[in-house]
């Protein structure tokens, strides 16, 4: 059992919950770092793409991109907050990026309906289907740090024991800002490219 130990992180002084997101983020890290440069040798191999580009809605991923940057801020008040174990103010930004992250997946949804309207579906060509593929992955991911988060919030609410909720605030937060630097790798090669 020793070994199991050792390999959970227990005698080495991380906490398992931390090796533990660590690992699912290098693997997430790995997904998406494949998929990335799959889109981008495709992107260089076939031509055509800039066309397709064209009818993007920068603004609306540009607003998105300073929406997931203001989140990451109120993801790090949080953790902050939980560090001084003030839980009013941990929950008020755990809040505030729940709110930031449902605008975010709100405008993504915007941004689809308007493409789908216009014919643009997956199936429209390679540039659609790796489009929808990447931010429908990153859309997924968010939404998937949401649930994180409005459980988080309710155990804060809820008074659960300090220790629990400031390690998960942490663990959350890591979650949370990779999804965030993933946005930053999508913004420029899918949109600005």
């Amino acid at each position: 059992m020793n070994g199991l130990n050792a390999i959970a992180g227990e005698t080495s002084g991380v906490p398992s919950g931390k090796l533990g997101i660590w690992w699912f983020l290098a693997s997430e890290t790995m997904t998406f770092g494949g998929l990335l440069g799959v889109f981008v040798l495709t992107r260089y191999a076939a031509g055509g793409w800039h066309d397709a580009s064209e009818h993007l809605h920068v603004w609306m991923a540009a607003c998105n991109t300073l929406i997931l940057l203001t989140s990451s801020f109120t993801m790090a008040r949080a953790h902050a907050a939980a560090l001084r174990h003030e839980r009013r103010a941990t929950l008020h930004n755990l809040l505030a990026t729940i709110g930031l992250g449902l605008l975010f997946l709100g405008i993504k949804a915007l941004e689809y309906a308007s493409e789908l309207r216009a014919g643009f579906t997956p199936h429209s060509g390679p540039f659609w289907g790796f489009y929808y593929g990447l931010t429908g992955l990153h859309a997924a991911h968010v939404l998937g740090g949401l649930i994180a988060l409005a459980v988080l919030a309710v155990a804060t609410a809820r008074g659960q024991s300090w220790d629990l909720v400031e390690r998960r605030v942490e663990s959350t937060g890591l979650y949370w800002h990779f999804v965030d630097v993933v946005w930053i790798f999508l913004f420029p090669l899918v949109y600005l490219s």
